[in-house]
């Protein structure tokens, strides 16, 4: 990148929004710069729904995890009523964490003057505030933090003003309601630290081109007829795949039975979604699972990958032993896209790197890249 160039200038992208087959990829600099990156922080992440996982985490009242997103450290917990609420996990005195990692309790404790909140939020106990002046507790509760549920799925909000997740998500849920979401469990999470881009490994997953290359040892030998993409009506994009049997295993393994009440094409096959900006499911016959990413800067990120399957099958006398098939698949397959994706980030910081083109492969590359771009830069000129 030339010292002269803005990369907030919408011209800077003039030939990124011409059409596909027309379009050169995106800068490197946009999977670099910690200024493209903080702009992202500010008007994507700090804007948008963000996926944090699963409700059946914390299942029961009092339950609890942590997470930090975008620099910000959150609370999620069931309260004494069942309701699940989100807080910024910082104490109101002077800002120390309150809780790390994930556990149950009655009520949270401050680790450095001892200020006690209830789990919804109260501050209930605050050592030695007696002679603070016109001090009033009701005022000094933990900061909520918006927090809305599509059928177990767990999204945060950081702007007060946003629509809601319904409006967000648009017509994805029906799309997608005979897999029954709600009636899943997550069996296991998996976590991962990634030196590239979140938009590295985004991109990477919602185009099949790099599928007999990256994963020719593995994935590559199911048989499968590529759909070009649907039209979304919402903030996502999604790839579908026809084919016979289970997506989640390697060929030549069985698995689980079919997810009882599947109708339409995800009987016939398996959809990929991506809800914008950065979390992607994969949802098959018999099961789903999804890649959780938490952008920890412009060249690192956090992935979370979650196994999820019916309740009843979870309840199966030989879950145990068959679901190891589905971890071996995602074992082999997962650290085939991470090891790639770190690879692509090495040499998007060269600087001699330039700008490619796509091919009739990566249509949604294209689109992920406009959206950002939308966001980040603002409109085409």
């Amino acid at each position: 990148m030339g010292t002269a160039v803005d990369i907030f200038d919408p011209k800077a992208y003039a030939k990124v929004r011409l059409p596909a087959m027309e379009a050169e990829t995106l800068p490197a600099w946009c999977y670099t710069s910690q200024d493209f990156y903080d702009r992202e922080v500010d008007r994507i992440f700090m804007k948008v729904w963000n996926f944090i996982g699963r409700a059946d985490r914390i299942p029961n009242a009092g339950d609890y995890f942590t997470l930090e997103f975008v620099g910000v450290p959150i609370i999620v917990v069931r309260d004494a009523m069942g309701e699940l609420r989100a807080y910024s996990n910082s104490c109101r005195h002077r800002g120390t964490l309150l809780v790390e990692g994930e556990g149950t309790c009655k009520a949270f404790k401050c680790p450095y003057h001892s200020w006690v909140y209830s789990l919804e939020g109260r501050l209930l106990s605050a050592p030695e505030m007696h002679l603070t002046q016109n001090f009033d507790p009701s005022q000094y509760g933990l900061v909520p933090i918006r927090l809305e549920t599509w059928d177990g799925f767990l999204f945060v909000n950081f702007d007060p003003d946003s629509n809601s997740l319904k409006d967000y998500l648009g017509d994805l849920p029906v799309k997608l309601d005979s897999y029954d979401f709600s009636q899943m469990v997550c069996v296991r999470r998996k976590e991962y630290e990634l030196p590239c881009n979140w938009k590295v490994y985004v991109e990477n997953a919602m185009e099949a081109l790099h599928v007999p290359t990256v994963h020719r040892r593995t994935i590559q030998k199911q048989k499968r007829e590529i759909n070009p993409p649907e039209r979304p009506d919402g903030e996502y994009v999604i790839l579908y795949t026809k084919h016979e049997g289970s997506r989640a295993l390697l060929e030549g393994d069985t698995g689980f039975p079919r997810i009882e009440t599947l109708v339409g094409r995800p009987a016939e096959g398996s959809y990929y979604p991506l809800l914008y900006p950065s979390t992607m499911f994969g949802c098959t016959i018999d099961c789903m699972w999804y890649l959780e990413l938490r952008p920890q800067g412009p060249t690192r990120t956090t992935l979370i990958v979650g196994s999820c399957f019916p309740k009843k099958t979870a309840e199966r006398p030989d879950f145990k032993e068959v679901v190891t098939r589905y971890y071996k698949r995602w074992d082999l397959s997962i650290p085939e896209d991470n090891a790639i994706s770190e690879l692509q980030q090495r040499g998007l910081q060269s600087p001699w790197g330039a700008p490619g083109r796509f091919s009739h492969l990566e249509p949604l590359v294209h689109t992920i890249g406009n959206w950002v771009l939308d966001h980040v830069v603002g409109p085409p000129v």
